[in-house]
């Protein structure tokens, strides 16, 4: 007996469709879509340095008399927030410590004045009350 024997093919994935000749087709829409997609875009970055805070302007206003008395008022825009309140001579001194040297020179010079003419006064007084006492003794 006799066996005709063929060789084996390896599979095909084509099918038999007949052989066409690959000519480009331009599709612009199609080839648009195919292609990439748009990538999304990110925010653009918010820089800190431009960034502008709110200021709060008060207006604080200390005056003395030659007599020694301080009186504070405070503002804000045209508002008062606070008038007329009396205010200690070393709390004024003591706050233009605190808040700049070319505050508190000025200011202490000034309560330095009133205190040199308080002390002229108490001595005036006294003398004075010494006077009254010496004219009371003298009419017993």
């Amino acid at each position: 007996m006799t066996v005709d024997t063929f060789a084996v093919e390896a599979p095909s994935d084509l099918a038999d469709t007949p052989e066409i000749a690959e000519t480009p087709v331009e599709t612009p829409v199609e080839t648009a879509e195919i292609t990439e997609a748009p990538k999304p875009r990110k925010a653009p970055a918010k820089k800190a340095a431009g960034k502008k805070t709110k200021t709060i302007e008060l207006t604080l206003t200390v005056t003395g008399t030659a007599d020694g008395e301080w009186h504070a008022e405070l503002k804000q825009g045209t508002t008062y927030l606070a008038r007329d309140l009396a205010v200690a001579a070393a709390a004024v001194s003591r706050a233009a410590k605190e808040l700049h040297e070319d505050l508190s020179t000025p200011i202490d010079e000034v309560i330095e004045e009133a205190r040199s003419q308080q002390a002229a006064k108490v001595a005036a007084l006294e003398a004075e009350l010494e006077a009254a006492r010496k004219a009371l003794a003298d009419l017993d």
